[in-house]
C-alpha cells in the first residue's frame, strides 16, 4: 500500500512588529485613507492613484509606482474589519485595467502591550512561490519601516 502523498507546502508570510503607539491610533493607519496615504507603500515608491472603500465588502485599488517609473497595481477587497484588533483583505496585482490572477489573504492582528506599544502580527497567505513570499516580505517590511516612522512624526505633532 502507498502512503498518501504530502500535500506540497504552499508558502505564508509573517511579519512582527512593536510599535510605540497605541493600538487605536495602528488601527486608524490602517484603515483611514489620510494615514495610509502617508505609509501604505514600500521604500521610495509613490501612490499616484489610491482608491478605497473601507468597510467589511468594501474593496481597494491603488498603484505604487516604483522609483524607475515603473507602475504596479494592486487591489483586493475588505473581509474583515475589527476595530482595533483585526483586519483581513484580500491582495492581488492587477493589471492596468483591474485584471488579477491571483490573489493572497492578508491578516492584521493588534495586540496592546501596554505602556503606548501594540505588537503587529502581519499573516499573508498563500503564494505561488518562495520567490514571490520573498518579494512581499522586503515590500511590507519597507511599508511597516514607513509606518514606525510616520507613527514617530504622529507623535511629534
Amino acid at each position: 500500500m502507498n502512503a498518501p502523498a504530502q500535500a506540497e507546502a504552499r508558502p505564508e508570510l509573517t511579519i512582527k512588529r512593536v510599535f510605540d503607539a497605541p493600538r487605536e491610533l495602528v488601527y486608524a493607519c490602517w484603515t483611514r485613507e489620510e494615514h495610509m496615504r502617508n505609509w501604505f507603500f514600500p521604500k521610495d515608491f509613490n501612490v499616484p492613484v489610491a482608491q478605497s472603500d473601507i468597510r467589511q465588502g468594501g474593496s481597494y485599488r491603488s498603484c505604487l509606482r516604483a522609483p524607475d517609473g515603473t507602475d504596479y497595481w494592486v487591489g483586493g477587497t475588505y473581509r474583515e474589519l475589527l476595530p482595533p484588533e483585526r483586519i483581513v483583505f484580500t491582495h492581488a496585482w492587477q493589471d492596468e485595467a483591474g485584471n488579477a490572477e491571483y490573489e493572497t489573504v492578508v491578516t492584521i492582528t493588534l495586540k496592546e502591550l501596554g505602556g503606548g506599544k501594540t505588537q503587529l502580527t502581519f499573516h499573508q497567505a498563500f503564494f505561488l512561490s518562495e520567490a514571490s513570499r520573498d518579494g512581499h516580505e522586503t515590500g511590507w517590511a519597507e511599508s511597516l519601516d514607513n509606518l514606525a516612522a510616520y507613527l514617530v512624526r504622529k507623535a511629534a505633532s
